[in-house]
């Protein structure tokens, strides 16, 4: 019995999406909020912060901004996969052109989640108004008094997975889309 193409990409999403809550939770049930543990000296460390908001802890609007953001991140991961959906049905789409839109639905779908549940589920925030956990740090380069000069951003995993497909969309699957 083969599995169909469309079947092992909602099977990636969905370990992408159960690897990123796990390690949420973990992080969230077992560290202080601001707590780092290093993993490789200065250079990677596990760094438990919540983010209300957009990247890098932008805020936008209060309880309203919230509230539209999370729609528009629902709305969003929602035509995302009806999008990956309809590319799955034409033979000629690229495997990687489907991974990589998987790996951004992924991302997405996990912090849609933490929005829109961990408030509720930790007695923090009511529903869509919840945190996103972030604990992935790379200060990777400080200058002589510690402060962190490149990459000072915490970051999770459902991040990750944004991040790198759409870095491995634009780098190596550009021509599917300039010819749509």
């Amino acid at each position: 019995m083969s599995i169909s193409r469309g079947r092992k990409l909602l099977i990636l999403g969905v370990i992408l999406v159960i690897v990123d809550q796990v390690v949420k939770v973990l992080v969230k049930t077992n560290m202080a909020l601001g707590e780092q543990i290093p993993v490789l000296g200065n250079w990677f460390r596990i760094c438990f912060v919540e983010n209300e908001g957009m990247a890098f802890g932008m805020k936008w609007g209060g309880a309203a901004g919230k509230y539209i953001l999370t729609t528009f991140r629902i709305v969003l991961s929602a035509a995302l996969v009806w999008w990956i959906s309809k590319l799955d049905r034409k033979a000629d789409t690229p495997v990687g052109v489907l991974v990589g839109l998987s790996l951004i639905a992924a991302g997405a779908v996990g912090n849609v989640i933490d929005c829109m549940f961990y408030g509720l589920i930790w007695n923090e925030a009511p529903f869509m108004l919840g945190r996103v956990v972030d604990m992935l740090w790379f200060p990777i380069i400080r200058d002589a008094a510690g402060r962190v000069l490149f990459f000072s951003p915490v970051f999770n995993i459902a991040d990750s997975c944004v991040t790198v497909g759409a870095f491995y969309l634009i780098l190596f699957q550009w021509k599917f889309f300039s010819k749509q």
